[in-house]
């Protein structure tokens, strides 16, 4: 079962990323602001996996006129995203699946925050195209996940940094192990060289690098 359709795992994943990702709460408050440098007031935001809601409260709070698209492939984390946004739910229209059942827009921005690290190398490429597709010209998009050195040697120095900062944040030794056996095991996850030439490859510019955190990179990028 995944994690992402386990009830208990659902209803304990607000307590996991500040846990596990250095700095998430201004991570999702950097991503509102570089959204805010280029859209307008009334603009209306593509959120791929949305899923537990967390970002997409923080966006509606930190723009009271934002409307938004949020996109997940698991029902019971939607369902949750719906409990946590409370009276912002009005604000959101919410898709169960994956980028083809995004509405076309096209859309004034688009954010992907944690989520690229599930997917494929050849359907991420795919994935990040129909974003693309979505978006109004000059849009900005910002996305976030795991992205790290993958020579031997290399990636298990951050592994071991990303569990290290884990267990300070309170996590037990034994599940931040379990979580880089995981990760080893699980996620398709690309160095950033690889990551950045995804997004030129996918048409947009201006790729810049704005959040690293231990195993975490996050760009921003415009469709060109």
């Amino acid at each position: 079962m995944s994690p992402f359709s386990d009830p208990e795992s659902v209803a304990r994943y607000a307590e996991s990323p500040v846990r596990q990702v250095p700095g998430f709460h201004d991570l999702q408050k950097m991503t509102g602001l570089l959204l805010a440098e280029r859209i307008r007031d009334d603009a209306k935001v593509l959120v791929l996996g949305a899923g537990g809601g967390l970002e997409l409260k923080a966006f509606a709070d930190l723009q009271p006129e934002w409307s938004f698209c949020g996109v997940d492939p698991s029902a019971e984390m939607l369902g949750l995203a719906q409990r946590t946004l409370g009276p912002l739910a009005s604000r959101v229209d919410l898709h169960e699946g994956y980028i083809d059942s995004a509405p076309l827009g096209p859309f004034d921005a688009a954010t992907c925050l944690l989520t690229l690290h599930f997917i494929p190398e050849d359907e991420r490429r795919r994935t990040l195209a129909e974003v693309h597709r979505r978006l109004k010209p000059n849009a900005p998009f910002v996305v976030a996940h795991h992205s790290f050195p993958q020579e031997d040697g290399e990636n298990a120095k951050w592994l071991a940094r990303y569990a290290a900062f884990a267990v300070a944040s309170g996590v037990a030794a034994a599940n931040a192990e379990r979580a880089i056996s995981a990760i080893k095991e699980r996620l398709p996850v690309l160095s950033p060289e690889q990551d950045e030439a995804l997004l030129w490859e996918a048409g947009f510019a201006s790729v810049a690098l704005f959040y690293a955190g231990f195993t975490f990179r996050g760009w921003v990028a415009y469709k060109a």
